[in-house]
């Protein structure tokens, strides 16, 4: 995947949320982040009876890509199959995936209706301290 086909990405988010461990809200998400270098890397939410203790498919994605050596971000997209409305990432998450990707980095997510939201990081977490300051 080496330009941003923000079709597929949606696509591969949509099979990642197939391995959500969502036993107590039933409410699985499947994120794929595409790396600068063109690395596909998903990840899906994983809960835990402590809620606290859950991990979302964003931030699952950015762990795994992180872990193995990727820094830079280009396109996020999240599939939220079990909601027919779009929704987006949680607070937490856009904090963590504005670390990583530049404000005008393409963002789509969408549930199981026709509804697709193409947005970008910036619009999600405006006003990013990280980003203001580094420019």
């Amino acid at each position: 995947m080496s330009s941003i086909n923000l079709d597929q990405l949606f696509q591969e988010a949509l099979k990642a949320a197939e391995g959500a461990y969502a036993p107590y809200s039933k409410f699985r998400v499947g994120a794929a982040l595409l790396s600068e270098d063109g690395t596909l890397f998903t990840g899906c939410n994983i809960e835990n009876r402590s809620y606290g203790l859950t991990v979302c498919a964003e931030r699952t994605a950015v762990f795994k890509a992180v872990s193995q050596g990727h820094r830079r971000f280009i396109a996020l997209a999240v599939s939220t199959p079990d909601s027919e409305p779009p929704v987006g990432p949680c607070g937490a998450c856009r904090q963590v995936l504005s670390e990583f990707m530049a404000g005008d980095a393409p963002v789509r997510f969408g549930g199981s209706g026709p509804e697709r939201v193409d947005t970008t990081i910036g619009a999600l977490y405006p006003f990013d301290s990280l980003h203001e300051l580094r420019d």
